[in-house]
């Protein structure tokens, strides 16, 4: 018997590998003769990185980045482990985390450290480069990004204009001749799990700009900057990033990356499964297990439960999710390929002991699903 366990991680508590260690664990209780696949997964959001290195035994680089205030910071990224593919965080070096919510202003964070967090993977000789782009802190269109990277953004004085989204109102000319070449031969994924459009009610400004600290009047004049970026990209580039599906994405960023000679905007937990290979891991499975933290009807869009279900499904496979815990509007997964699901919460208790406990409890739900499923093959 063959067993696949392909798990999310469970925020604040376990890492998608740990996850899959205690599942492991409980179904080893009951079902001791089978064959264990780990796959630590992720859907391009936190925990990506961890998860591809853990499952390409990869290794962890830390470089020192510009934050998106200006100062310097540390971030890490990700080597798989033949070292041909760099795992990149953008909130590794550009994220909401590393600006104390007093001084959040996307007017004036930058981007600049993750384009330092790509420079510092074709250092490394990669490639290809994973880079998710969730939780920025950023709404200056990967700008900075571009200017780490060599692009000239430059006023009309012929100077290169400052950090921040507010900046770009100062653009007058883009000029990639000085981009890395490097860059040339590095193919670039980029998890983007979101298709707004860069401008307008549905922008990057307008919908993610305020959980930036962007006020109702920053709003409009990060848009306006925004517009006037992608004018300029068009006039001086003849490309079109305004209009495009997923340039919206983490402050714009998605529209800034389309200015690199190869780059693709996908979704996250595609990347994931495609890097790990987990169609070749499932195919002669017996049974596919997954899990995340919390499974509700946002699950189905992107989330690595469903990936992962519909990834085994192609092979016709059983697929049982173990789950922190449940909404109430969860049962839309039944319809995307998940069979049954098991959340592990064993007793009430604070958040702090829930999460405390998250090994233990996975490893009892584990242990039931096993006694579960042994009774469907005594049975047959």
């Amino acid at each position: 018997m063959k067993i696949v366990i392909a798990p999310d991680s469970f925020k604040e508590s376990l890492t998608a590998l740990e996850v899959a260690a205690a599942i492991e664990i409980g179904l080893k209780k009951v079902l001791p003769d089978a064959e264990y696949i780990k796959v630590p997964m992720a859907d391009g959001g936190e925990g990506t990185v961890q998860s591809l290195i853990d499952a390409t035994d990869g290794r962890l680089l830390e470089v020192a980045v510009t934050a998106p205030l200006g100062n310097q910071t540390t971030a890490a990224f990700g080597i798989s482990g033949d070292g041909k593919t760099a795992i990149i965080e953008m909130a590794a070096a550009s994220g909401l985390h590393l600006v104390p919510p007093s001084e959040r202003n996307p007017l004036q964070t930058t981007s600049y450290g993750t384009g330092e967090l790509i420079k510092a993977a074709l250092d490394a000789g990669v490639e290809k480069i994973i880079l998710g782009i969730g939780g920025s802190a950023t709404n200056d269109g990967g700008a900075g990004m571009l200017q780490a990277l060599g692009a000239k953004l430059l006023d009309a004085g012929q100077q290169p204009v400052g950090f921040g989204g507010g900046s770009l109102q100062a653009l007058a000319e883009v000029d990639l001749s000085g981009l890395d070449p490097r860059l040339q031969a590095v193919e670039i994924e980029v998890a983007c799990d979101v298709n707004n459009p860069l401008c307008g009610e549905k922008g990057a400004s307008a919908v993610f700009g305020p959980q930036k600290g962007a006020s109702p009047e920053m709003v409009v004049e990060l848009d306006k900057a925004l517009n006037h970026f992608a004018t300029v990209v068009q006039r001086d580039l003849a490309l079109d990033i305004n209009n495009k599906a997923g340039a919206g994405a983490a402050g714009g960023m998605g529209g800034g990356l389309l200015l690199l000679p190869d780059v693709q905007l996908k979704a996250g937990v595609q990347i994931v499964i495609d890097a790990v290979k987990l169609a070749d891991k499932v195919q002669d499975a017996d049974l596919v297990v997954t899990g995340e933290g919390r499974m509700d009807a946002q699950s189905i869009h992107g989330k690595t439960p469903v990936g992962v279900a519909q990834t085994a499904k192609a092979f016709g496979k059983p697929v049982i999710a173990i789950v922190g815990c449940l909404r109430e509007d969860y049962e839309v997964v039944y319809a995307k390929g998940i069979d049954a699901v098991f959340p592990i919460i064993r007793q009430l208790g604070s958040m702090e002991d829930i999460l405390k406990n998250g090994h233990d409890n996975l490893v009892s739900a584990a242990q039931n699903v096993g006694r579960i499923y042994q009774m469907g093959i005594v049975e047959k």
